[in-house]
């Protein structure tokens, strides 16, 4: 049996519970477009906005970001909150639309389209929208994931100029599968099959570059520039940290210790005895677990920011507490804030140690997470 004991004496946190939130610093989104932009040359910037503004909330963030060229999104839904903040930006459907009754919503919305795939021309030929479409063409050129294939292009290009109700200026796009790893040379290969490819289609609109690439490989920087992490204020290149690359978090996600407990050497803590104590010490308590987007592969020794100092998280991440390492904090009380990733602590130290990328972290924060927007 544990003898741990709880803190006597301890303050008490403030009602409304856990303490948990997310704090969003909208300054930080200014800061770190004119970072990217610096990078872009004359590229046009377009702000990808996708899975609710990489958990940062899309409203507040196209607000903020109205200085962009556009945006981008993955779904018909997440362009409708885009359009409830701006109508004049152009916003884009990164994977086109899925059927008819879409792409019908999508012209009212005034959407730009991606075509990917030949039924997607399907539709497009068989409609009847009450103004021109804007369609941006994606071809493959190393991801194989979504686009024609390179052979393929011309063909489609033809179609979509065949109809009459396609604006001419089609946009060429792909994206690159490995501009993360700067020693990697596939992403040389990827841009020297779009600019070989828009050469012979005559089509000088082109978009390739994602943050890494505006970040990291200039060959990529065509016409427009598709940002994401890099708004946020996460590194998208591996091996370099935000603050490496001149950005600034966005999000600062916190919590509260709710309990402090005094274990004794072999005590095991939380499910399973995945952690015992190597000595008589104090394990703190916080409010947060993956309930909440913290994610639960979060190992042994993953830091925690605590009054300033980095603590280990000790034993298995619960759905609504973690528990930490107080050795090194023995002055923290019941109540203290609890930094999980943010301004004192980068999103990717604490990714590493989950064995996961900074994007799966912040697009995780549940709805159940309070924003509080600065």
């Amino acid at each position: 049996m544990s003898s741990t004991s709880p803190v006597v004496g301890a303050p008490v946190p403030a009602p409304g519970g856990r303490g948990t939130r997310a704090v969003i610093d909208l300054s930080a989104f200014e800061d770190n477009l004119a970072v990217l932009r610096a990078h872009c040359g004359q590229g046009r910037v377009m702000a990808v906005v996708k899975a609710n503004a990489y958990g940062h909330g899309i409203e507040p963030v196209v607000r903020t970001l109205a200085g962009v060229d556009g945006f981008a999104v993955a779904t018909l839904g997440e362009a409708e909150r885009v359009r409830s903040v701006t109508k004049r930006h152009p916003v884009l459907l990164l994977e086109g639309v899925l059927g008819a009754e879409e792409l019908e919503a999508a012209a009212a919305l005034d959407l730009w389209i991606t075509v990917h795939s030949p039924w997607q021309i399907d539709l497009i030929e068989a409609a009847r929208p009450r103004q021109p479409l804007r369609v941006w063409l994606k071809v493959d050129t190393g991801m194989n994931r979504l686009g024609f294939r390179m052979s393929d292009a011309p063909g489609a290009l033809a179609r979509l100029r065949a109809c009459s109700h396609v604006d001419g200026d089609v946009v060429l796009m792909s994206h690159l599968a490995n501009a993360d790893d700067l020693d990697d040379p596939k992403t040389l290969h990827q841009v020297s099959r779009l600019e070989d490819l828009s050469e012979s289609l005559d089509l000088s609109v082109c978009s390739l570059a994602n943050s890494a690439g505006a970040l990291g490989w200039p060959t990529s920087r065509r016409s427009w520039v598709r940002v994401g992490i890099g708004l946020y204020g996460a590194s998208p290149l591996l091996g370099r940290t935000a603050s490496d690359l001149g950005l600034r978090p966005a999000m600062t996600l916190e919590s509260t210790l709710i309990a402090i407990n005094r274990c004794e050497l072999g005590d095991a803590v939380g499910y399973g005895g995945a952690w015992r104590c190597p000595e008589a010490m104090a394990v703190g308590v916080v409010g947060i677990g993956y309930g909440d987007g913290y994610s639960r592969h979060a190992s042994n020794g993953t830091p925690v920011d605590v009054g300033g100092r980095l603590c280990p998280l000790v034993g298995r991440v619960s759905m609504d507490m973690l528990c930490v390492d107080l050795r090194h904090v023995p002055e923290a009380r019941i109540g203290d804030v609890v930094q999980l990733w943010g301004d004192r602590l980068p999103v990717e130290t604490v990714a590493l140690a989950a064995e996961t990328i900074c994007y799966e972290l912040l697009c995780g924060v549940t709805a159940r997470v309070p924003a509080i927007y600065r």
